[in-house]
C-alpha cells in the first residue's frame, strides 16, 4: 500500500473516497462516529449530536439513474425517486461490494486534525481519535474531510424579535421525527427549502393550519417533467447546458422564468421568487401547489416579530395562535475538529479551489469531499471530487500555483455576490458551494482524463455519442473513458432509459415509450425550414 489517507465520515462522500483511495494504490483509514454506512441516508428516530438527520418520509429528488455511483447501476426494479430506506440499502451494497467496510473504523469521534511539525517538508497531519473512551493519535499522509453539511441546524434567533417571549413549541427541521404530534395543531413552518415544504404538505394531511412563511420565495418544481420523465433525465444534459451557456442572458432568463412557470403560475400561489432569473436550486414538491390550491397550506411573507402567541408578518397579517413554529431554516458547515483558518478566507467564506483544495497549503494533502452542490446528484459528484482529489495526493495531477487558484475562486465568488442579497433573505448566506452541475463535473473530468470526448464518440460510435450529447448526463458517462475506466458504462448508457421505465410499467398496455430528444430536435429545425421552402415556392 502507498500514502496513508484518513477519512473523516462513511457516508457517500467517504465511501466515494475509500474507493479512489484502492484505486490509486492508497492506504485508507475512515473514522466514522456511528455504527453503520450511510451518513444522511442512515434513519434515527431522533437527531443525533454531531449526525446529520432526516425525518421518516424523505424521498430523493434525483432519479436513481443520475445519482448512482458511475460503476454501481441501481437495481432495475427500484423506484426512480426513492425512499430514504432504499438509498440506505443501495449504500450497503456498494460498501459490500467494493469490500469497504474492512477499512472503516466505526463508533469513532475524530476529536482533531492538525499539521505535523514537518508539514511543510512532508505534508502529514496528525489525526486524534476517541473510541471507548480512549484517545490515540496517528499521523497520515493526506486527510479527505467528508462529514458533510447538514450536521449543525442554523436557528437564526436574531432574526426574529419576540420569539424568546413565544409560548407556543419551536424546533428545527432537524428534530423534526413525524406529524403524529402536530394533529390538530396551528403550525408555523418557517424557510421554503425542500425540508419546509416536505414537512408543511406532510403536516397540512392531519394539522388544523399551516402556514409557510417565506421571504424570498422559491421556484417549486415537479419530479415528473415532460412526457412523465423525471425532471432531471430532461433537465440535466449536455445539449441543455450548451443552450443556457451560450443563448443571450435576456434569451436564456426568459425561457428559464417561462419554463419554471410551466406547471403553475407561481405568482398567483404566492411562491414568485424575488428575483427569478437567479439559478438557485430549486424546490421539488410535487403536492406543495395543490395543498395551497386546496387551502390546507397558506404562503406568507417573512416574520416581522412573534408576540407570546403570535407571529407578525410584514405585510401586517397575523397569524394567532400558534402551537408549534418549525424552523427550516438550513444548516452551518462546521469542522469542530479543523482549524477554520485552513478553509476559511479573512472574511470568514468558504475558500477552496474547485470546492475542494485549500489554496495555501504549503502541501495540497487536504481535501473537502461533497461540499459543492448543483442541480445534480451528489453521488457521482462526490465520486468525481474523490478521483482528482487522490490523483492530486499521488502526484498523478499537479494543482495550479496557489496565485492561480485563488483568483479561480475569486472569479467564482464575483459570481455569487450576485445572490447575495436574495441568500441573505434566507436567514444567512448558504456556506455550500454552489456550481453547475455539467460544467463542474466535466471540469474535473478533464482534469483525470475522463471527460467524454464527443468528437471522438462521433467518429467511432455515433449512436453512443448522441446518447451522451443529448441524452441525461448520467454517471456512467464519467467511467466511459480514461482512467477508472468501467466496461459496462456503454451498456449502462444505452440502457439507461429502460431502468427508467421498468419500476412503473406493472401494467404493460403497449411498447414504453423512450424521450428522442435529438430526433425531436430535427423536427424543430425542419419546420421552419419547410415552412421558409413553402413560402419561396410560392412567392
Amino acid at each position: 500500500m502507498g500514502k496513508k489517507v484518513a477519512i473523516i465520515g462513511a457516508g457517500i462522500s467517504g465511501l466515494a473516497s475509500i474507493r479512489c483511495c484502492l484505486e490509486e494504490g492508497l492506504e485508507p483509514t475512515c473514522f466514522e462516529r456511528s455504527n453503520d454506512v450511510g451518513g444522511l441516508w442512515k434513519f434515527s428516530d431522533h437527531a443525533e449530536e454531531g449526525r446529520a438527520s432526516i425525518y421518516p418520509s424523505v424521498f430523493t429528488n434525483s432519479s436513481k439513474e443520475m445519482m448512482c455511483f458511475p460503476d454501481f447501476p441501481y437495481p432495475d426494479d427500484y423506484p426512480n425517486f426513492m425512499h430514504h430506506s432504499k438509498i440506505q440499502e443501495y449504500i450497503e451494497a456498494f460498501a459490500q461490494k467494493k469490500n469497504l467496510l474492512r477499512y472503516i473504523r466505526f463508533e469513532t469521534l475524530v476529536s482533531s486534525i492538525k499539521k505535523c511539525p514537518s508539514f511543510r517538508v512532508t505534508g502529514q497531519w496528525e489525526v486524534v481519535s476517541e473510541k471507548n473512551g480512549k484517545q490515540e493519535s496517528t499521523t497520515f499522509d493526506a486527510v479527505m474531510i467528508c462529514s458533510g453539511h447538514h450536521v449543525y441546524p442554523n436557528l437564526p434567533s436574531d432574526s426574529f424579535p419576540g420569539l424568546d417571549k413565544f409560548q407556543g413549541h419551536y424546533l428545527h427541521s432537524r428534530d423534526y421525527k413525524g406529524p403524529e404530534a402536530f394533529k390538530g395543531k396551528r403550525v408555523l413552518v418557517i424557510g421554503l427549502g425542500n425540508s419546509a415544504c416536505d414537512i408543511a404538505v406532510e403536516l397540512s394531511h392531519l394539522a388544523t393550519q399551516v402556514i409557510i412563511s417565506t421571504r424570498s420565495g422559491s421556484w417549486v418544481m415537479s419530479r415528473l417533467w415532460d412526457d412523465g420523465c423525471p425532471w432531471d433525465m430532461v433537465y440535466v444534459t449536455r445539449f441543455a447546458n450548451l443552450l443556457w451557456n451560450v443563448l443571450p442572458s435576456f434569451v436564456s432568463d426568459w425561457l428559464y422564468v417561462k419554463k419554471m412557470n410551466t406547471w403553475f403560475k407561481h405568482e398567483n400561489y404566492g411562491l414568485m421568487p424575488l428575483n427569478g432569473t437567479l439559478r438557485n436550486e430549486p424546490v421539488f414538491n410535487d403536492e406543495l401547489p395543490s395543498r395551497i390550491l386546496c387551502g390546507t397550506v397558506s404562503i406568507k411573507p417573512g416574520v416581522k416579530a412573534f408576540t407570546e402567541t403570535s407571529a407578525v408578518f410584514e405585510d401586517g397579517t397575523v397569524f394567532e395562535a400558534i402551537d408549534f413554529v418549525v424552523f427550516a431554516t438550513g444548516y452551518n458547515y462546521a469542522y469542530p475538529y479543523l482549524d477554520d483558518s485552513i478553509i476559511q478566507n479573512r472574511n470568514k467564506e468558504l475558500y477552496l479551489f474547485k470546492g475542494i483544495f485549500p489554496p495555501l497549503m504549503e502541501k495540497p494533502t487536504l481535501a473537502v469531499i461533497g461540499l459543492v452542490q448543483s442541480l445534480g446528484a451528489a453521488i457521482p459528484t462526490a465520486d468525481q471530487q474523490a478521483r482528482w482529489a487522490v490523483k492530486v495526493f499521488t502526484n498523478s495531477c499537479t494543482l495550479p500555483t496557489p496565485k492561480e487558484m485563488m483568483d479561480d475562486i475569486d472569479k467564482k465568488m464575483e459570481k455569487k455576490l450576485k445572490c447575495v442579497f436574495f441568500s441573505l433573505l434566507r436567514f444567512g448566506q448558504s456556506q455550500t458551494l454552489q456550481t453547475d452541475y455539467v460544467t463542474y463535473m466535466d471540469e474535473l473530468g478533464s482534469f483525470i482524463g475522463a471527460k467524454p470526448n464527443i468528437p471522438w464518440l462521433l467518429l467511432t460510435d455515433p449512436q453512443l455519442a448522441l446518447e451522451v450529447y443529448f441524452g441525461p448526463c448520467t454517471p456512467y458517462q464519467f467511467r466511459l473513458m480514461g482512467p477508472g475506466k468501467w466496461d459496462g458504462a456503454r451498456k449502462a448508457i444505452m440502457t439507461q432509459w429502460d431502468r427508467t421505465v421498468k419500476p412503473m410499467r406493472t401494467r404493460a398496455v403497449s411498447e414504453a415509450h423512450r424521450p428522442q430528444p435529438f430526433y425531436d430536435l430535427l423536427k424543430m429545425l425542419l419546420f421552419p425550414l419547410l415552412l421558409l421552402s413553402v413560402l419561396l415556392l410560392f412567392y
